[in-house]
């Protein structure tokens, strides 16, 4: 679960960044879901694995959490249209 958390944030990170283009703003709006999907599987991977092998679903909750605070921002500076 840590792994796919993992992953899947760094996708987040990289639809984020796409979604800073002028005029693909829009994109927040999928990448926001997105990453709170990612959120929930890491907080499922943390709460189902070993205390020392917690890493990689801390940081792929940590990312998540990160993607939907930018793309919240990013929503609320441009008005939810861009």
């Amino acid at each position: 679960m840590g792994l796919i958390s993992l992953l899947w944030g760094i996708v987040a990170i990289l639809w984020m960044v796409v979604a800073f283009i002028p005029l693909l703003g829009w994109g927040n709006w999928f990448v926001i879901p997105f990453a709170a999907v990612g959120a929930i599987i890491a907080a499922i991977g943390i709460l189902f694995t070993a205390p020392l092998n917690r890493g990689r679903a801390k940081t792929g909750l940590l990312l998540n959490v990160l993607v939907i605070v930018v793309g919240v921002l990013r929503l609320t500076l441009g008005g939810g249209i861009l």
